[in-house]
């Protein structure tokens, strides 16, 4: 289950994807999550997924 508030969602994703996970697909898949619902809540924040960094920016 991922976090609903959204600082701690920001913190969530960017230390699984540091940590964990080598691209947003492989989280999104272990999880269970759909990726576009996920970039599409971030991006109502103003963070956008960087492959090469791999992480939320």
């Amino acid at each position: 289950m991922i976090p609903k508030d959204p600082a701690m969602l920001l913190s969530f994703l960017n230390m699984k994807l540091r940590d964990t996970y080598r691209s947003l697909d492989q989280l999104c898949e272990d999880l269970e999550v759909n990726r576009q619902e996920l970039e599409d809540k971030m991006a109502d924040l103003n963070y956008i997924y960087d492959a090469v960094k791999n992480q939320f920016l």
